[in-house]
């Protein structure tokens, strides 16, 4: 490890690190635009100039300069404030004078730098240079005028998105980025460029001009768009959600946020329930809660022990566990979240949960994708898989073929595929060190999770502490749901033979209409969907930006959200729903404040209960299921942008569907 000393600081830095990592290790804080963290150096702003002895007597670009033994390194000479200034004063020629109506203003790195960098003044008097708008689709607006070539986007579409559809065109001033085709960016991580962009020439369009930053309130939260478990921050000014950014967590999501998750928040305010409803005669119609609640209970008492609750995609542990209680008061023992209708064992947690830890995926040298299109099911682990394919793995895959951003064999769609793999396939897992296997619910809907378990087996895909094989679920409430026991031993199917006289739906808007055509259906949930649209009583419950809650992802790691906001109208948090209910049944649930039900259900089930951002230790011990899935895989995602009940209310998500999915054109009005 070399040895430099910074600023007269003496420190010892990785092998490979640069001069702008050693002064940062060192405490220093050094400018840049076109360095980041997580893409390729570029070297191209000249912002990071320090001096560094040995060495010519000029500044240095410290982002793109090894560190190396014995250097000198000053940030604070004369030379280097200079230098820097200069570099400022260039930028900022052309740089038009926005920042009144700049939506970047208030968060933009070109205003702090600036401010902390450079001079007061200019010494340049020519026109200022113009550049055309881009146009780069429904989620990024542009103002290339503000551009300063930094190339940021430029490198993410390429070396993260795995989209390489911009660039630069031209050269010297009249330099200009842009795609290539002059067509909307494709990527379904589009959203990051905005973020990446340390001036307000990339813009996200649907939050333009909505808000400053200084009047938002932010509040932690957890992503529910898939079942990640992406960390983001809600944004909120009054009652309203206006936009959601990713936060920093490397063992998750790193720094990235999917378009899904950025952008549905336009639909917390639209098609809402915010009064009960009742189904009479085949009508809806306006009900209190006291009317409303005392059906439910009536129902209730007449159903008995026939009742049953099926959890949607989006729910918290909290509702789950409450609706639960509620039900077990009646004895019922009907519990199910595969709303859809999957049906796979899950008598062990860790033989459906996700096994490689998602930050050790990018270290893989050997991948099988089987049933799944993890672009569209989960695309922060696509960016990890991609990561391992720029690093050398190779990928295998068994399904119907897409665009995957990375070179991937395809050996066939058909699920018998799994139980006759290619000798290449074996030799090349034989050789790897970490490999992985990853079944998705195409797999699992084809009912092929013996045929999983067999072909990892086969592969060997789990070697000492190493465990390669990945269950990809796509729900954000699934992996809560098992742990709760949501999950009857013969799914949907099972609950269904049962005939529950009352069936308690929790948000479940992915279930067929036709599931339980006897039962009463009570619909606790946030949106006016399809859930809402077949049940006889609508009780208005809260969104999860709504409510405080706790998520499981798929790796096993329990992580809480924070309430952002308050549930609109007559809606109530759902919780508080179950327990008023148990009153009017005489039945009182024990608790009546949300900890008291966080407590509860942590010493019902204390993985539960661990810190937050933990990793719940599921013990893998694979049940043996006979290997009987045939036929051809389907993945069960056709539209990316309209998966859940929020997200077919969101006007944005429906542009980029007609857009990027569907291939429609758009006019774009000149401004």
């Amino acid at each position: 490890m070399p040895k430099l000393t910074v600023d007269g600081v003496e420190l010892e830095v990785p092998e490979g690190a640069t001069v702008l990592q050693a002064c940062e290790l060192a405490g220093k804080e050094i400018p840049r635009f076109c360095y980041h963290e997580r893409l390729s150096i570029a070297g191209n702003c000249r912002m990071c100039l320090v001096e560094v002895k040995p060495g010519p007597p000029k500044p240095q670009a410290s982002c793109a300069l090894p560190a190396a033994e014995g250097q000198e390194i000053r940030t604070d000479t004369p030379m280097v404030k200079k230098a820097r200034e200069g570099v400022m004063e260039f930028l900022l020629i052309n740089h038009p004078l926005d920042c009144p109506i700049c939506d970047q203003g208030g968060e933009c790195d070109l205003q702090d730098q600036a401010m902390a960098y450079g001079r007061g003044f200019s010494r340049f008097d020519e026109n200022k240079r113009a550049v055309e708008d881009k146009y780069m689709g429904p989620i990024v607006k542009t103002a290339m005028t503000r551009c300063i070539q930094c190339t940021r986007c430029v490198r993410f579409a390429e070396e993260v998105a795995g989209t390489p559809e911009l660039g630069m065109y031209y050269r010297g001033e009249d330099s200009q980025i842009t795609t290539y085709l002059e067509k909307a960016v494709s990527s379904e991580l589009s959203g990051n460029l905005v973020d990446l962009c340390p001036v307000g020439a990339l813009l996200s369009a649907p939050y333009s001009f909505e808000a400053r930053p200084w009047e938002l309130k932010k509040v932690a939260s957890i992503d529910v768009m898939d079942a990640l478990g992406t960390n983001i921050r809600l944004d909120v000014r009054g009652r309203q959600v206006l936009r959601a950014l990713p936060r920093i967590n490397d063992a998750v999501n790193e720094e990235w946020a999917h378009d899904k998750t950025r952008h549905h928040v336009d639909a917390l305010v639209r098609g809402r329930l915010d009064r009960p409803w009742i189904r009479e005669n085949g009508k809806l119609r306006e009900a209190g809660w006291a009317e409303a609640l005392q059906l439910f209970a009536d129902k209730l008492s007449e159903a008995k022990t026939k009742v049953a609750a099926i959890a949607g995609d989006l729910v918290d542990a909290e509702t789950m566990f409450a609706a639960q209680a509620l039900l077990m008061g009646q004895k019922g023992k009907l519990f199910e979240g595969r709303q859809t209708g999957l049906d796979y064992n899950v008598g062990n947690l860790g033989a459906v949960a996700f096994n490689t830890p998602l930050a050790h995926l990018e270290d893989a040298d050997a991948i099988f994708l089987a049933g799944t299109n993890p672009r569209w099911e989960a695309p922060l682990v696509n960016t990890r898989i991609r990561k391992a394919v720029r690093r050398g793995a190779k990928v295998f895959a068994v399904g119907p073929q897409v665009d995957l951003t990375y070179p991937v064999e395809w050996l066939g769609e058909d699920l018998e595929t799994l139980a006759k793999l290619p000798a290449h396939v074996a030799d090349a897992f034989a050789k790897a060190e970490r490999p992985v296997f990853i079944a998705g619910p195409g797999l699992l809907a084809a009912g092929g999770q013996g045929d999983a378990h067999a072909a990892a087996h086969a592969l060997n895909v789990i070697r000492g502490e190493w465990n390669g094989f990945n269950i990809l679920h796509t729900a954000a409430s699934r992996m809560a749901g098992l742990m709760l026991g949501y999950a009857h031993e013969d799914g949907l199917k099972g609950v269904q033979k049962a005939n529950p006289k009352l069936v308690l739906m929790l948000g479940a808007d992915e279930m067929a209409d036709d599931a339980f055509p006897k039962a009463f259906k009570v619909y606790v949930g946030h949106h006016g969907d399809k859930g809402a649209k077949q049940a006889d009583l609508i009780l208005p419950g809260a969104a999860y930006s709504e409510k405080h809650g706790t998520y499981v992802n798929i790796e096993g790691r329990v992580q809480r959200a924070e309430r952002a906001t308050f549930a609109p109208g007559e809606a109530r948090e759902d919780w508080t729903i179950f327990r008023a209910v148990s009153d009017i049944l005489g039945k009182p649930l024990k608790f009546d404040r949300f900890d008291q039900l966080r407590a509860a259900m942590i010493e019902a089930v204390p993985a539960l209960g661990v810190e937050d951002g933990t990793i719940v230790d599921l013990p893998f011990d694979p049940p043996k299921i006979e290997t009987k899935g045939k036929g051809p895989i389907a993945y069960p995602i056709k539209d990316f942008y309209l998966t859940n009940a929020i997200a077919r209310h969101s006007p944005t998500m429906h542009r980029c569907s007609a857009e990027l999915v569907h291939g429609e054109t758009f006019a774009e009005a000149a401004e």
